[in-house]
């Protein structure tokens, strides 16, 4: 899988603790001045994956692809939100656990920021990281044993 570092979300960034609310999570992309079409001239994909086990009592957490004219992407309803993954329960995000492999859509255009938004949905996590990062080569096939 090919990474660029500019197109990194999280590296094994601590998703929030607080209660249920939504929060900015990691750093934020400055796509420039002019809006553009991220997917353009080829398949972009979002990837987000578990990279130390999320724990919590109850607690289920959703992620969002969202985008903003500020830095301090909004998380009060206002960002853009271009596509969301989840709700998933806090025993489903163990260590390694892929979470989304999304193909961005191709025509859209986003604002000058672009971030991932956490929505703790039940209950406050305690512990947990993850990587969200974009890529136009997941790594996310599966080898099966040939049924002949």
């Amino acid at each position: 899988m090919i990474l660029d570092k500019l197109a990194e979300f999280c590296d094994a960034t601590a998703v929030n603790t607080g209660g249920v609310a939504s929060y900015l999570v990691g750093n934020v992309m400055d796509l420039g001045p002019n809006s553009r079409d991220i997917g353009a001239g080829g398949c972009t994909y979002l990837v987000i994956n578990v990279d130390t086990a999320i724990a919590s009592a109850t607690g289920s957490l959703n992620f969002s692809l969202c985008s903003d004219a500020q830095a301090a992407i909004a998380v009060d309803g206002s960002q853009t939100i271009h596509c969301t993954v989840g709700p998933f329960l806090q025993a489903a995000m163990v260590a390694g656990k892929i979470l989304a492999v999304i193909e961005l859509p191709q025509g859209k255009q986003y604002e000058r920021y672009l971030g991932i938004v956490q929505e703790t949905i039940t209950a406050a996590m305690t512990a947990g990281n993850i990587n969200a990062f974009l890529t136009t080569d997941p790594s996310v096939w599966t080898a099966y044993q040939n049924a002949i």
